[in-house]
């Protein structure tokens, strides 16, 4: 490629040298999934010998749209939704996209209704709606048809385009870690019943269970807090016979293990535990904690590429991603005393 024009390149001339059209040029500028990887070197090849740089605001004249992805989630710090957004910014802004959030302080239809419409007002090319309980849910169905939307964390038994952590199977492989270690049965302290994160490794926890025909002991409902943890394991540690316990975080983990310490169960010789998330800090809990991690990364690059299929094609071959966690064993599992 020696190519010499004497203009500002176009992306007609990045095709011409390229030999593809300019729609395929456009989609890996937009980094779009559906482009083979051969295609995708050549036309990055052809960008970086014409030193093209593409024009943000025609595109924006022209379409309509500016070069914002516009982000409604709820204003907490919990470790998921956090999690979530930054990785889901990071992968916007590797891709040339800014990214602008709506926090909401409570996600109901209200609240995720008016963030929607102000990021239409900001002819955002598309919008994420990180919607990971039932208060969410029904906000969805007032976005306009045409709205590039994808969510994550959402309703599965919704049609909006959905990418989401496969929550039943990293509660699946959790407790079948426990039984595996030779525990009769695993108990669990669930989060918050109207989130589907927590539904989902409720019913991981209960088809492991069922699969080896064990005994389901009642769920132990709490929300994300280790101080609800806590709560929980108080009650837990008075019952000998709970030798496993599955947690739905690992906040509620934490809380677990403060109880069980001061009612004299010691982990994991007497009772075993593991959480789910992997925050930074599990590996540093007394003992090191066994947990199901999620692929916050790949989470945020499928949400985009999902996203990027609408906004260029008006449509998506694929509306259903799931992601799957893996297992992080530490020292807070062992067989039964």
């Amino acid at each position: 490629m020696d190519q010499k024009i004497s203009r500002d390149p176009a992306m007609t001339d990045v095709a011409r040298l390229a030999g593809v059209s300019h729609q395929t040029v456009s989609r890996v500028l937009n980094n779009h999934p559906n482009v083979r990887e051969q295609t995708r070197l050549r036309v990055q090849a052809a960008i970086k010998e014409l030193d093209y740089r593409p024009n943000r605001a025609a595109r924006a004249l022209v379409t309509g749209k500016t070069q914002l992805i516009g982000v409604v989630a709820q204003n907490s710090t919990l470790y998921g939704p956090a999690s979530l957004l930054s990785a889901f910014e990071e992968a916007a802004g590797q891709a040339g996209f800014a990214v602008s959030v709506g926090r909401v302080k409570v996600l109901d239809r209200e609240s995720i209704s008016a963030a929607v419409e102000r990021h239409r007002d900001q002819r955002v090319a598309g919008i994420v709606v990180i919607a990971p309980n039932s208060g969410a849910a029904d906000a969805l169905a007032d976005v306009p048809a045409g709205v590039p939307l994808v969510t994550v964390d959402g309703d599965p038994d919704r049609a909006t385009p959905l990418v989401t952590v496969d929550q039943a199977a990293g509660a699946f492989e959790a407790t079948t870690h426990l039984l595996q270690a030779g525990h009769s049965t695993v108990w669990h302290v669930s989060g918050p019943a109207d989130w589907f994160d927590a539904a989902g490794r409720v019913q991981g926890w209960r088809r492991a269970l069922e699969s080896v025909d064990a005994e389901v002991p009642p769920v132990v409902t709490a929300d994300w807090s280790a101080a609800s943890g806590y709560r929980a394991g108080q009650m837990l540690a008075r019952m000998p016979e709970v030798t496993a316990v599955f947690c739905s975080n690992d906040h509620l983990a934490l809380g677990l293990l403060r109880a069980l310490s001061e009612r004299g169960r010691r982990v994991p010789h007497d009772v075993s535990v593991v959480g789910f998330d992997d925050v930074p800090e599990a590996a540093y809990f007394i003992p090191p904690l066994t947990t199901v991690r999620p692929d916050f990364a790949a989470v945020a690059r499928e949400t985009l590429g999902l996203l990027l299929e609408q906004v260029s094609d008006g449509e998506t071959a694929r509306p259903r991603r799931t992601v799957a966690p893996f297992l992080v064993t530490r020292d807070s599992v062992s067989p039964p005393a």
